[in-house]
């Protein structure tokens, strides 16, 4: 799967992956990655722009997307599941918007790391918190 061999990596496509999932490659978008990047204190080991390069270099040769999902959630081994998915809602959300390719990934990432149930409780989380962020009101 181009390439991708590192924990670090895995975790970043992904990333990468749910933010530009509808298309779109806005600043607020790379910004968002960029910020989780140095968060998760994955920018030491990896160079973003790099990585960004890497994936758009590789994004439309993706036939099946759940194998792909599979492929860096065995890399990525996550413990903290819901913490992995609810960056993956947020970075689907990123632009204010969510698509129904967007709605779709979200579903198939829930399944592969077994949050069915908790999946809408979150997805309800996140887009409350953004109307909170463009309305100004709880």
């Amino acid at each position: 799967q181009a390439d991708i061999t590192t924990q670090d990596e895995a975790i970043c496509h992904l990333f990468l992956h749910c933010c530009f999932k509808d298309g779109t490659f806005s600043k607020d978008e790379i910004d968002s990655v960029s910020d989780k990047f140095v968060t998760l204190q994955i920018h030491r080991d990896l160079n973003f722009k790099e990585e960004l390069l890497h994936y758009q270099a590789y994004k439309s040769t993706i036939t099946d997307e759940n194998d792909y999902l599979q492929y860096l959630l065995k890399l990525i081994h996550p413990v903290q599941n819901l913490a992995l998915y609810s960056y993956c809602a947020e970075l689907t959300l990123s632009d204010k918007l969510i698509s129904a390719e967007e709605e779709s990934l979200l579903s198939k990432i829930a399944v592969l790391l077994d949050i069915s149930d908790e999946k809408n409780i979150i997805d309800k989380l996140f887009t409350q918190r953004k109307a909170v962020e463009l309305e100004k009101i709880f």
